[in-house]
């Protein structure tokens, strides 16, 4: 009786695990990219289908994030993100931006690098395919304020609160506790904000990359200010505050890319 119970214990642990070590920011990146999918031209998904096969974007988006187990991609580490000092106005923000260093070091240096490759004819399929998926995730990445941060505060992952009783931190609530919390799949959330206007997409869309991140930095010093007690209990009313912006990020996020996928492969 024992041995039975133990291997139907053993074996319903081992197929839960898959999915509780893989959910981890899945979600907001495949709805970032399947809005996008929404607004990609037909030449533009046509390049697109050469590259990834059947593989949609959303699926393809978090690849950035699998191949983290894999040592060879370690250069590739400070690709996710970006960090800046407090209070920058947005020319201060710029000039920070301009001082370019010719390294390939930040999610900023990393969407301009990237989008440059994918533009030259003679790149090797090999490479399309992982720069398209490495454009897909960082774009993403761009758009999560916490990876857009302050100096010294690892992005908000120093910060420990509590999620509806669970040890969380601020990082991890942005980057897949909110969206989780929604309980929807990345279609349904994708169908449920798909909806600007031909205006809207245009204004987004002549938005630089700067203005995307610049954006991402007021947000994440809003959300680190917000935090003022140690290991606060967050719950019900910091869902009810921050899902709209969350959304608004998400779907700001998937107007961009699919700007800027147009903008590479639609031409």
């Amino acid at each position: 009786m024992y041995k039975r119970v133990s291997k139907s214990f053993l074996i319903i642990f081992l197929f839960f695990l898959p999915v509780k070590a893989m959910c981890w920011g899945q979600l907001g990146h495949r709805i970032v990219a399947e809005i996008a999918d929404s607004y990609l031209t037909a030449k533009t998904k046509a390049e697109i289908k050469k590259i990834l096969g059947n593989e949609s974007i959303a699926m393809a988006s978090n690849w950035g994030d699998f191949i983290k187990s894999d040592t060879a991609f370690n250069y590739l580490e400070t690709w996710h993100y970006i960090d800046f000092e407090k209070n920058l106005t947005y020319n201060q923000f710029k000039e920070v931006l301009r001082k370019d260093t010719g390294r390939v070091d930040d999610l900023y240096a990393a969407i301009n690098f990237i989008t440059k490759e994918l533009k030259k004819k003679s790149l090797t399929q090999e490479k399309k395919r992982m720069y398209l998926k490495l454009l897909i995730h960082f774009v993403g990445d761009a758009h999560q304020p916490l990876h857009v941060g302050i100096h010294g505060t690892n992005g908000g992952n120093d910060i420990k609160v509590q999620w509806f009783g669970q040890a969380s931190n601020l990082h991890r609530v942005w980057d897949s506790d909110l969206i989780e919390k929604q309980q929807l799949s990345y279609t349904e959330y994708a169908v449920y904000l798909t909806h600007t206007t031909a205006a809207q997409r245009k204004n987004w869309q002549a938005e630089p990359i700067s203005k995307w991140l610049y954006d991402s930095y007021v947000l994440a010093q809003d959300l680190h200010n917000e935090i003022t007690e140690v290991n606060p209990k967050l719950g019900y009313r910091y869902n009810y505050d921050h899902i709209k912006t969350l959304e608004q990020q998400m779907l700001k996020g998937g107007v961009h890319l699919a700007g800027l996928l147009n903008e590479i492969f639609g031409k």
